[in-house]
């Protein structure tokens, strides 16, 4: 607060507080950069918003997408068990399925009990 004069060159300001008039020059950029930041915080969060927004969108439409898939899928398999449960000639191609799939795991039981025997006898 002790008075300094102030030369600019283009004027002489006698009695001025250079410490107040220091402090009055800073305070200045600071509310610059303080809006600045601030501005910069509101870009960001509006970024953000629109970014949750078209994700959102997004999720719903793949929802839907997805609500379409499942029902496509229950329809053809409603109309496939109809069709083997209706006596037709589905029917016997199922027999035939289970038929194949029991033999397949029988074989596939003998093998890995031969292997099984195979390694006891190996390792004692």
């Amino acid at each position: 607060m002790y008075p300094h004069t102030l030369n600019l060159g283009f004027a002489t300001y006698p009695n001025l507080p250079l410490g107040l008039l220091l402090l009055a020059v800073m305070f200045v950029p600071m509310l610059v950069f303080y809006f600045w930041v601030g501005v910069a915080k509101l870009r960001a969060e509006a970024d953000s918003a629109r970014l949750l927004r078209d994700m959102e969108a997004l999720r719903v439409s793949l929802d839907t997408q997805e609500g379409s898939r499942f029902a496509q899928l229950q329809s053809h398999l409603d109309q496939r068990l109809g069709a083997l449960g209706a006596g037709t000639p589905g029917n016997a191609e199922l027999e035939a399925v289970h038929a194949r799939i029991d033999t397949l795991s029988r074989d596939l039981n003998l093998q890995l009990a031969q292997i099984d025997d195979y390694l006891k006898r190996k390792l004692g």
